[in-house]
């Protein structure tokens, strides 16, 4: 079967046909660009509809915690992923199919363009062979009587347009019908291997769609309602006891008392009123457990919350400066490695430019381990106060006897819970027994010495001034506060911060004293 024997008469329908594929693969590929745009809003709307429902976290007490929350938030992300995958599937359509179609009806165009042309020049030379041959068979029938040059002429027109017709028929249309027919066949090869890239584009990404709905029914099944339950007894359990019986008052008795008793009844009386008003009060105080809780300021021992919320919240800040703690310390254990690297090989760097660095990396350790310290201490008080609830003492007065139970430069704290003072402990009108306890010791003996590693001004009280190479005796050791005790020549004590200074400590000495 060939076009150019089987339809050698049908150039104008060849010619539409063409046309028509061409036509038609055009519709097709903008059949796909449609698909494509659906796809891309598809995918828009899915993200939209995802960031709508998605929370803004604006701090980790805003985190979700419960199974139900987390299984939504999971549907959310595997529905984001979703719809990455409908962006996929539209990219690969647009790279493969429509863009592939839009080059391929280019080229389709201009090649049949130049195979109508050349069938069009084959149609106009036959044309015109054949106008010639016309003209001389009217020359003939005209000129019977001329000699036989013009019989010759015609027989040779007559057999040069049989044999360019010969040509015409068996040659050169067949070979352009035969151009015309494997572009068409090319063209439906095309067709379909668009129509199997369309199908490919979707069955790829089937696979990542099942394990994102996968994902969308195990998050569902990890909702756990026992689980979030006790999620919220932990996030709203005030750890109170819940308040006794009112005690039965008789005050019937006082109305049947003689006169001759009528001072002491009235004096019992206003007793009793007083008394009465003592327990009304004392029992409106704890009234508001059962309704709104006063309203104040959030204070920074969390003194406001009931003592179940203020112990987890002091726990969780406790952690968070431990974390912190940690990471400095690491930054300062790496800082020092570097300042050796630099020390050994000075092509490397400059020491001296890691000291602002160490300098501050140390003082954030040591601000942060008095954070530590203050918090620990009101986890101690509210601890105490959930072990017993008869010795209930304020989280100032527990304050006042962390800072005063030692000496040290770590900062003391106001009566005050939202301020802080940073600095050594202060002076109280009062003395308490360890401060007469110390004042009437012998100063300890040296159990080592010390060679400062960089200057420390001392500014605060009860701190010991130090220049860089200065050596000292060591009185105290470092009790994992990052102090050490130390004492000049002269006498002088007091703290110096323990990463400031090169330990050497006595083999035979006992020891540091350790006050409680």
């Amino acid at each position: 079967m060939s076009w150019g024997t089987e339809l050698w008469d049908q150039f104008d329908s060849l010619d539409k046909h063409t046309q028509w594929g061409i036509d038609f693969l055009e519709r097709y590929a903008k059949f796909v660009k449609e698909r494509i745009e659906i796809e891309q809003n598809y995918a828009k709307q899915l993200r939209n509809l995802v960031k709508k429902y998605c929370p803004k976290r604006s701090s980790k007490d805003e985190e979700p915690r419960f199974t139900s929350c987390i299984a939504f938030f999971n549907i959310l992300n595997e529905l984001n992923d979703y719809a990455g995958q409908r962006e996929v599937v539209a990219e690969e359509m647009a790279h493969r199919v429509y863009g592939e179609l839009m080059r391929y009806a280019h080229d389709l165009k201009t090649e049949r363009k130049m195979h109508l042309q050349e069938g069009r020049k084959a149609q106009q030379y036959l044309d015109m062979c054949w106008k010639q041959m016309d003209n001389a068979k009217q020359q003939l029938n005209l000129r019977t009587h001329m000699a036989d040059e013009n019989k010759n002429e015609y027989a040779a027109q007559l057999q040069n347009f049989n044999g360019e017709q010969h040509k015409h028929f068996y040659v050169v249309i067949p070979q352009i019908y035969k151009q015309l027919q494997e572009m068409d066949e090319r063209r439906t090869i095309k067709l379909s291997e668009c129509y199997r890239g369309f199908a490919d584009s979707e069955r790829k990404v089937i696979p990542i769609i099942s394990k994102c709905l996968e994902g969308m029914i195990l998050a569902a099944k990890s909702v756990d309602e026992r689980r979030d339950s006790q999620m919220v007894v932990d996030s709203f359990k005030s750890g109170f006891e819940p308040p006794g019986d009112f005690p039965f008052e008789d005050y019937s008795q006082h109305i049947y008392r003689t006169i001759s008793d009528g001072t002491i009844s009235a004096s019992k009386q206003e007793s009793g009123k007083m008394d009465a008003k003592t327990t009304v009060g004392k029992a409106k105080g704890k009234l508001w457990l059962f309704g709104k809780k006063p309203k104040g300021p959030a204070l920074e021992d969390f003194s406001h919350l009931p003592p179940e919320q203020r112990r987890k919240k002091l726990q969780q800040r406790i952690d968070e400066l431990n974390r912190e703690l940690q990471k400095e310390s690491d930054q300062k254990e790496a800082l020092n490695k570097m300042k050796d690297v630099y020390e050994k090989n000075p092509q490397m760097g400059d020491p001296g430019s890691l000291q602002p660095k160490l300098a501050e990396t140390m003082n954030n350790i040591d601000r942060l381990r008095m954070e530590i310290h203050k918090n620990e201490a009101w986890l101690s008080e509210v601890e105490g106060k959930t072990g017993g609830r008869g010795d209930r003492r304020h989280s100032s007065d527990i304050n006042h006897l962390v800072t005063q139970g030692r000496e040290s430069p770590e900062g003391s704290y106001t009566d005050d819970a939202n301020q802080e003072v940073r600095g050594p402990p202060q002076q109280h009108g009062h003395h308490n027994e360890f401060d007469d306890e110390f004042e009437d010791d012998d100063p300890l003996p040296a159990i080592g010495h010390c060679k400062a590693i960089y200057p420390f001004d001392g500014h605060n009280e009860g701190t010991l001034a130090m220049k860089e190479g200065e050596v000292l005796y060591i009185i105290e050791e470092d009790k994992g506060d990052g102090w050490t005790r130390a004492r000049r020549q002269n006498g002088e004590e007091g703290y110096v911060p323990t990463s400031y200074i090169d330990v050497t400590l006595e083999k035979n000495s006992k020891g540091a004293v350790t006050y409680i």
